[in-house]
């Protein structure tokens, strides 16, 4: 079900998902049959204007969300502003966001960006991933928590630091970013608040797809959308001069016009997903690391594991040291092998079930061998640092 090139053994789906193979027919059949014919009647005959509220609550139904409580637009950072923002507006006496050091940087942005915004006084906190349950007192407004770290996959246990939060008051936004698509996800069961992720990863919804937010129902009619956009008013096309947002719904965390096009695409990778047991997923994903993490310690010397050595603490990526991690990478790829590589020595290869098996990892580790064990990442042209690692 998936368009990847003939020979390409593609360990990066933890960074972008590859090309469904319905893809550009559904691009074409939005092109020549709904933009083109229908043009702005489009909004109505081809429901375009809830388009962000039906693909929400396709991603909702894969982590546990009830219909009406997710929708789909812009971008991660913008989703996570969103959250972060509103759950600040739930506890107005608190100062202090916490997240972790090992957060992916842009949420880190985000925050110090809405800090410097409100100049009132708050404060982020980034302790070591380990240390976060113990510093999560009645000081935190909001918990702001990636569930799996980008570099190492290590992973959070959220129901228990969400329950913690809850215990002294403060709000969590749980980013799914490397969880989606990925992991078994409950987000009433765990009494989530607030939960953001991207779709371009394992959701494989193409280069920069739509974000999504989530907001618990209980919050639906509280909530605060900081981003207070035309998409999110009670009447839009009353067109008001005041903002009044959409009480009681999801709606109200929609901020403005959203593509369609990239919708369309969303949607397509989406049909796959209707026939996928995530739990399957998690199980194929554990047995495929496993023996990937076998092999590369039995035959690449120099290499080593910094990803978590119990499964059931990782995410669906394995990461290795290598003091020359980006060379080989380099190496790798120009060979077939695409992983990636993150600063300052971190190999980084994703385990995507739907489209990787176990004769694909094989021959992953053959090739890594071969490139250490004559020294291939030493080649002038691998040195060549690019403009996206």
């Amino acid at each position: 079900m998936f368009d990847i090139p003939e020979g390409m053994i593609y360990l990066n789906g933890n960074s972008l998902g590859p090309m469904p193979k319905e893809a550009p027919s559904a691009i074409n059949a939005f092109l020549i049959d709904e933009w083109r014919t229908e043009l702005v009647k489009g909004w109505n005959t081809k429901n375009w204007f809830i388009k962000s509220n039906l693909l929400g609550d396709r991603i909702g139904s894969l982590m546990g969300a009830i219909n009406g409580t997710t929708v789909v637009g812009d971008t991660l950072s913008i989703k996570v502003f969103q959250a972060v923002a509103a759950g600040l507006a739930m506890a107005p006496k608190r100062r202090v966001i916490l997240s972790d050091n090992g957060n992916f940087p842009t949420d880190l942005y985000m925050v110090e960006g809405l800090i410097n915004l409100r100049n009132a006084g708050y404060t982020l906190r980034t302790p070591n991933p380990e240390d976060v349950y113990s510093q999560i007192t009645d000081e935190v407004a909001v918990l702001m928590i990636t569930e799996v770290d980008y570099r190492n996959s290590r992973k959070h246990d959220m129901k228990a630091l969400i329950a913690k939060a809850h215990s002294v008051g403060a709000t969590v936004v749980w980013d799914m970013a490397h969880s989606i698509g990925a992991l078994p996800i409950d987000v009433t069961d765990t009494n989530t608040d607030f939960a953001v992720g991207c779709t371009y990863k394992y959701l494989n919804g193409g280069p920069g797809a739509p974000a999504f937010i989530y907001v618990a129902p209980r919050l639906l009619d509280t909530v605060e959308p900081a981003l207070s956009g035309w998409f999110a008013h009670e009447a839009p096309f009353a067109f008001d001069l005041g903002f009044r947002p959409m009480p009681g719904k999801i709606d109200r965390m929609r901020i403005g016009t959203q593509s369609i096009a990239a919708f369309t695409l969303l949607e397509t990778a989406l049909d796959i997903w209707d026939d996928v047991n995530l739990y399957d997923v998690r199980s194929k994903s554990i047995e495929l690391s496993e023996f990937f993490i076998s092999q590369v310690e039995a035959k690449c010397q120099g290499l080593t594991l910094i990803s978590p050595r119990d499964p059931n603490q990782r995410g669906s990526h394995v990461a290795f040291q290598f003091e020359n991690g980006y060379e080989c990478m380099q190496a790798l790829i120009a060979q077939g092998v695409i992983g990636d590589f993150r600063a300052p020595d971190v190999m980084r290869f994703g385990i995507t079930p739907l489209f990787i098996n176990l004769d694909d990892i094989e021959k992953a580790v053959t090739v890594l061998s071969n490139i250490l064990n004559d020294k291939i990442w030493n080649k002038p042209e691998f040195h060549n640092r690019s403009l996206v690692t």
